[in-house]
Parts: structure tokens; sequence; C-alpha cells
């Protein structure tokens, strides 16, 4: 640690991605990265773009992007919110919403970026845990007091959906404090709260391109909510950083949004592979969780999730693995193309075979 860091940079402990080795080709089912390429839309509409326009700025109030994502959920563009990747949507909200003097709620196993958020903002945090079947304690959730609350929904890493009437419930027991729903992989079977925002204001939504729009590597995120919340989340935005997406990344991600066609073929194809993948895992003796992400959650009793890691890792698969209490023998799975899951699926029987 260097002597010139301050105090917060000393106790911070930053969130690790799932690893990117360069040492040779995998298939890398680790990162939840779509399989699919964006739409031949976007491609076109980036090559459109690239010229003499980047020597300008982009629109710092990304306007045409926010009219796409405003059309497509019914709301207005005051409703709307967009940034780097819903990474930084969600450290702008922690921010925005979340009271130092009262405990931010979210589950003991869900997204770690939430635990960095609450070290590098000094917040608290007060830990809800998953029940026995890693469903959310929604009666928990209504008794704590608190200065906000985070859901991942559908969860990270479980994959488990929590329903909407739920979600509902909370947010009617907690109408002085924000409820944010992180809804990274919604695409892939969930269903979404966006319907509770007008009804409830409290409500905040977070949505982003790279899973399901197939844009991770162009880091789009947006929120949707009352525009009482947008407003309190561009304060902040614009302090920090007042041009947050590049053009390319505008009309790249507002082409995605408008191509819904190739949006539900990719979504579906997705959600017919892990369904398939899913019955071949149990056939195999695994468990797996249910799941309306494009990943699944997996354990096969006897096996050490991280020495299946390892073996597969040395068969060239890349599979996450969490070091966790709870979790540790389970295996986070991207779905990939079908190719791909069946090569999975060769490598985890052989090594089962191998025991």
């Amino acid at each position: 640690m260097s002597k010139y860091w301050n105090d917060t940079t000393r106790k911070l402990s930053p969130y690790v991605p799932g690893e990117q080795p360069k040492d040779q080709r995998y298939i890398k089912l680790n990162t939840n990265e779509n399989p699919y390429p964006p739409s031949p839309r976007v491609l076109q509409a980036i090559e459109d773009q690239i010229g003499e326009t980047l020597r300008l700025y982009p629109d710092p109030e990304s306007t045409e992007l926010r009219e796409r994502i405003a059309g497509r959920y019914e709301l207005t563009q005051e409703e709307v919110f967009v940034g780097n990747g819903s990474d930084e949507v969600l450290a702008l909200a922690f921010k925005t919403f979340f009271a130092q003097e009262r405990p931010v709620l979210f589950a003991d196993i869900t997204y770690s970026f939430y635990k960095v958020y609450i070290q590098f903002h000094e917040l608290q945090a007060a830990i809800i845990p998953l029940q026995q079947d890693f469903r959310l304690d929604v009666e928990a959730y209504c008794r704590e007091a608190n200065g906000g609350i985070v859901i991942a929904n559908p969860n990270a890493p479980t994959g488990i959906e929590v329903p909407l009437s739920d979600i509902e419930k909370i947010v009617q027991h907690h109408p002085d404090t924000v409820v944010l729903i992180d809804e990274a992989y919604v695409d892939f079977g969930g269903q979404s709260a966006v319907s509770l925002i007008r009804q409830y204001p409290n409500v905040l939504v977070v949505q982003t391109l790279s899973k399901s729009r197939s844009l991770a590597g162009m880091r789009v995120g947006f929120a949707l909510g009352h525009p009482e919340l947008i407003e309190g989340l561009n304060r902040v935005k614009n302090s920090f950083n007042s041009y947050p997406l590049d053009r390319l990344a505008q009309v790249g991600a507002a082409m995605a949004l408008e191509d819904e066609t190739y949006f539900l073929e990719t979504t579906k194809k997705i959600i017919q592979t892990r369904e398939r993948f899913t019955e071949e895992l149990k056939r195999l003796g695994f468990e797996v969780l249910p799941s309306k992400t494009n990943f699944v959650f997996a354990r096969r009793e006897g096996w050490s999730g991280a020495d299946l890691q390892r073996r597969l890792k040395e068969r060239g698969v890349l599979v996450r693995h969490f070091a966790q209490p709870r979790i540790e023998d389970y295996l986070r799975i991207t779905i990939g193309t079908d190719e791909e899951m069946n090569v999975m699926l060769d490598k985890l029987q052989s090594i089962l075979q191998m025991s």
C-alpha cells in the first residue's frame, strides 16, 4: 500500500471480475457474455458515426438514446437515466439515494459489487441471508428499517427470480426509502419491475445492454424511475462526469434497442439452450437451481466446486467459482452456443468418469 493512499482507499476490497486469461483460447463460460454478436444494424450505425463527428463531444444528455429507452418502456425521457454500464449507474445510485446513518439492505449471496459500493461510499450494510433454497426472505426485508434496499432480480449468481408481487410487497413496506431493482438479466425470462414505477415513486430499476443486447464491450446501462429520482442521479453524475456516454455508444445502444426482432431471436436461443443444458446437467447428477438468466448455478454432490473449475480450465473451458460460504461447491456456468455447451458437457462427463 502506498503512503499516498487515503484511508478509504486503504480499506477498499475491490470487486474481482471473472478471469480473462490470454495464455490460450478457451470456451469462456465465466463472465455471462452473450455468445451472439450485436445486431448487424448496431454495427452499421457505429460505422456511419465514425469519422468527422468523433472530433466533437457527444450529446451530454444522450437524448436520442433516452428517447429510445423511454419509448420501449412507455415512459418519458424524464424517467430515464443512462451511464457507462449498469455498474456506473449502480455506483451513482448508491451515492445519490442511500443514507449513511441507516443500513442498506441486500442479500448475503448476490452481486458482490454491492459490498464494494458500501465501502467506497462509507455506508452501512445489513445483510439479509437468502433462505435455505436461495430464495429471497421477503418478510425479513419488510421488517428491517433501512436507508435503502438493493435487490438483484433475477439474482446473481443463483439465477433465481423474485416474483413481482414480492418486490411490490417490499416496496409498499418502505415508502420512504429507495428500492433499487438490479435487472441485469431480466431479459432471459424474468419479469421487470418497470410496471411499478408510476405507482411507487421510490422504485428505481437498473438495466444493462451488456447481456441481452450483446454490448458488453460498449458499456451502456440505464436507470428507470420517477423524475425526481432521475434528477438526483443527474445531479450526482454532472458533478462527476457530464459526458458519460461517447458518440459510438449512444448510436450503437439506440440501434440495439430498435432492432427488437434480433433481440428476441437471440434471447430465445439462449433460453432454449439454457433449458436443454439444464436437463443434461441433471442427467449427469447435478443439482441445478431454477434460472431466469443467461447462466445456470449448479453443483455435483461429492465434488468440490473449485476442483471442478480447475479441471475444466485444464480442458479449455472457463466457468466461475465463488469461494464463499453456502455456495463454495457451486459453479456459475454462462450459457454459450449449443456447440459450446456440448463441448462443456463432454468435458464434464469425462471428468466425472475419471473419479
